[in-house]
């Protein structure tokens, strides 16, 4: 690969997300979170056959991770300038901070996810504990990061078998990327357990409770929901978890449950209704949660409602 000294393409992931996405590799990824319906958020799972991609500048955080390398894969990369052969391996991280120049390319096939992160929303994870101006992402070229590749397959899983319906899981799932790459790849290295702790006042708990059973049919966010009690998602999330001892997540589906637990034992319903109306994405999701949780499936709960 020859270092480009031509113009950069110009990316920008805010305005079409797939469209951009295109101009690079000529094609649509194998799946998105445009595709899904996750419109605030910018994830895209793909499988690469060799190339040479062109010289690019991203206007958002770029965060590489390779998911499915079944082979040591070779690879020349280039970020802002410095050059590099790379021995890539399933679990490598690579950044690409905005504003950035990258250039690589490949020699064997490969699958991995990426991930878009706008800087403002970066900066702003956890403004209430860290200054904003403070922070700046680091390029790394590729290297293992066990922590990273776990959030990778999750958000891969959650692309191909959930789709609408694990907008949340991805958010919570994003927030702890931009965590780990503020504690390790950033000029300012914080300590999150020191500097997030305690736990949400009662009545902004009982605030976002409220929020969530007004809302529980519909696609519910880790944005809408740090927002309804004015904080940042991350810091939400956290004081969220050690008020409750759940992740938002997995609080909205005991909630969505317990719901669907009532309108069985009313019997007026059918359990494809009450998938929707508790805001599952279809009746395999609820039986696969309902059962995960109580052990049993919907039919045969109300078989024994009914029975009792």
């Amino acid at each position: 690969m020859q270092n480009n000294s031509s113009k950069s393409i110009l990316i920008d992931f805010n305005q079409e997300k797939e469209e951009e996405y295109k101009r690079v590799f000529n094609r649509s990824p194998l799946v998105s979170s445009q595709s899904v319906g996750w419109d605030n958020l910018t994830i895209i799972y793909d499988r690469q056959p060799p190339i040479e991609l062109p010289k690019i500048c991203l206007k958002q955080h770029c965060i590489g991770i390779l998911t499915d390398i079944p082979l040591p894969m070779q690879t020349e990369r280039i970020i802002d300038g410095c050059f590099l052969r790379e021995n890539n391996v399933q679990g490598d991280l690579i950044i690409v901070p905005a504003n950035t120049t990258h250039q690589a390319a490949w020699y064997s096939e490969g699958c991995s996810v990426a991930i878009a992160i706008d800087p403002v929303v970066f900066a702003q994870t956890i403004y209430e504990v860290v200054d904003p101006d403070k922070i700046e992402l680091l390029p790394k070229f590729a290297n293992p990061d066990p922590f990273v590749y776990q959030i990778g397959v999750a958000l891969k899983s959650a692309l191909i078998k959930h789709g609408t319906s694990s907008r949340l899981y991805a958010e919570t799932l994003i927030n702890a990327l931009i965590l780990h790459l503020l504690e390790n790849y950033s000029t300012t290295r914080i300590n999150s357990v020191e500097l997030i702790s305690g736990k949400l006042p009662q009545y902004k708990l009982q605030q976002i409770i409220d929020y969530i059973q007004a809302y529980l049919d519909t696609d519910l966010s880790l944005n809408k929901l740090a927002a309804s009690v004015q904080m940042s998602p991350h810091y939400f999330s956290r004081l969220f978890k050690e008020t409750t001892g759940f992740t938002p997540h997995k609080y909205v589906i005991r909630c969505r449950i317990e719901r669907a637990q009532e309108l069985l034992k009313q019997g007026k319903l059918s359990i494809a209704e009450i998938a929707n109306s508790v805001g599952f994405v279809d009746q395999s999701h609820l039986n696969r949660h309902f059962k995960r949780l109580l052990g049993i499936t919907p039919k045969d709960f109300s078989q024994q409602y009914k029975t009792n």
